[in-house]
């Protein structure tokens, strides 16, 4: 069941687009992480670098921007070998095709942002036969958690990002870009593991929490009034 973390009286807002991550939302997890942390880091290296943060937890990405040329270059293309390697293994999500069939018939916009490369996006579209306007990848920087990708995805809509949602499975990453954007939040919690939202630091406590993409429509329905747009762009 959707669960609303906002703390909101229950009055409706308007909704007019949703944003969504890729890796984990719209598609299974296919990409051991765990194993490209340490191919990118070794073993000393990741342990060093999860010593070294609060949360105990590692931002790859920005974590070798750090890092001299050369080295972000070798960083890199192990980083794409294993996400080339996802791309054989491509699974759409359970409900996210009924969602968005639902959100086409409600001519509310979906746009996409992932940290994945943009060979991965074209073929989610290629595979399964939906487009998302715009589909930002890692291509696009700053990319998430920074809230730029969300904001110009916002603005090529001409939509206020208090009338548009993220959606993802990552409170670090999704959540944070959300909230930064001034956008509505929703995590994606398969497992259970963010149930309580104490246990998140405040900038990752999304507004509302489901446990699959098929309680997404009945969160919709009942917390927002949906403002049809124009689907031409």
């Amino acid at each position: 069941m959707a669960a609303n973390f906002s703390g909101g009286g229950g009055g409706r807002a308007m909704l007019k687009g949703l944003v969504f991550d890729m890796d984990g939302t719209l598609t299974v997890p296919v990409i051991d992480f765990a194993a490209m942390y340490r191919a990118v880091l070794g073993d000393e290296g990741l342990a060093a670098a999860r010593a070294a943060s609060p949360s105990g937890s590692v931002d790859i990405l920005h974590h070798i921007d750090t890092w001299a040329p050369p080295e972000q270059q070798k960083a890199y293309e192990i980083i794409t070998h294993f996400e080339r390697q996802g791309l054989d293994r491509l699974q759409i999500m359970p409900g996210a095709t009924e969602l968005c069939e639902y959100l086409d018939s409600k001519k509310i916009r979906r746009g996409l942002i992932t940290r994945n490369i943009k060979a991965a996006v074209d073929l989610f579209h290629q595979r399964f036969g939906m487009k998302f306007i715009p589909a930002l990848s890692r291509e696009f920087c700053p990319y998430k958690p920074d809230p730029a990708p969300l904001l110009h995805i916002c603005s090529t809509w001409g939509i206020p990002p208090s009338e548009v949602m993220m959606i993802g499975d990552s409170p670090r990453d999704d959540v944070v870009c959300g909230k930064r954007a001034g956008a509505f939040t929703c995590l994606l919690d398969e497992t259970g593991r963010h149930c309580f939202p104490e246990s998140l630091a405040d900038d990752q406590k999304p507004d509302f929490r489901v446990s699959s993409l098929i309680e997404v429509h009945s969160l919709l329905e009942t917390h927002f009034d949906l403002v049809p747009q124009s689907l031409t762009c």
